[in-house]
């Protein structure tokens, strides 16, 4: 697309040490992939999300957790990245340093090319034991609804972060390092409304970092935002590439 970006933001990128970006549903949903609440359609129009991605529900019918996560993962699936998850993934080759961190779980920023992408709430694409916490790479290896550890025999869970679960620390610590540590901070796709990620952008400003927000609606973080481009990421970030490092 053809977007005249402020040269305050070129130059910022330019000369950038540090770019972290943290991407949000907003990112997927140019793919296909539904956001959390409109995924529920057909089957499972019946069922509030918020009450199957919890450890309580999974505690009370592991089976229906199981069965939901395995159709939602057949739903991304069927996604591919777009234009601004390969963008992301070009804008790290010309960045000094470059930190992604993401809340969605559909692997998409992998897929585009991405490395070392930091998921604060888990991978779709990976399953655990539900105990032991011991991860597999990939649903496909196993059997069962849910499927059983070979050696404990105890069921293994999507690698997901359920409501009223705690983010991965690891993880979570790499985000708020580098959300203190950056000079530009890209907030594309996302609702700002879930946290502790929401909250990352704040450490940023404090940090005097410039803060570039990308999503087509205005957020509760817009009004503070160094710059708010109120356009899809997947138009956006290619032309921001284009306009910064040709």
């Amino acid at each position: 697309m053809s977007y005249q970006f402020p040269p305050q933001i070129i130059e910022a990128l330019q000369q950038a040490k540090h770019i972290m970006a943290l991407t949000g549903a907003g990112t997927s949903a140019e793919s296909g992939v539904p956001t959390f609440r409109d995924a529920q359609t057909g089957l499972w129009a019946q069922y509030d999300p918020q009450e199957l991605a919890t450890p309580d529900a999974w505690a009370r019918n592991p089976q229906l957790v199981w069965e939901w996560y395995t159709w939602r993962r057949n739903l991304v699936a069927e996604a591919r990245p777009n234009a601004g998850h390969y963008a992301l993934a070009k804008m790290a080759q010309h960045a000094n340093q470059f930190t992604l961190v993401t809340q969605n779980i559909d692997n998409l920023h992998q897929e585009a090319g991405s490395s070392n992408v930091i998921e604060l709430h888990g991978n779709l694409r990976r399953i655990k034991g539900a105990n032991s916490g011991c991860v597999y790479p990939n649903w496909e290896a196993f059997t069962g609804s849910p499927p059983q550890e070979p050696v404990s025999g105890e069921y293994m869970r999507p690698d997901v972060v359920w409501f009223g679960e705690i983010l991965p620390e690891v993880q979570l610590l790499s985000a708020i390092e580098a959300s203190q540590a950056c000079d530009v901070y890209l907030l594309i796709g996302t609702s700002s409304l879930v946290h502790p990620a929401a909250s990352l952008v704040v450490n940023a400003l404090r940090n005097q970092a410039t803060v570039i927000e990308i999503n087509p609606n205005p957020t509760p973080i817009t009004e503070y935002a160094t710059y708010a481009i109120p356009h899809p990421s997947g138009e956006i970030l290619p032309a921001l590439v284009t306009a910064v490092w040709g």
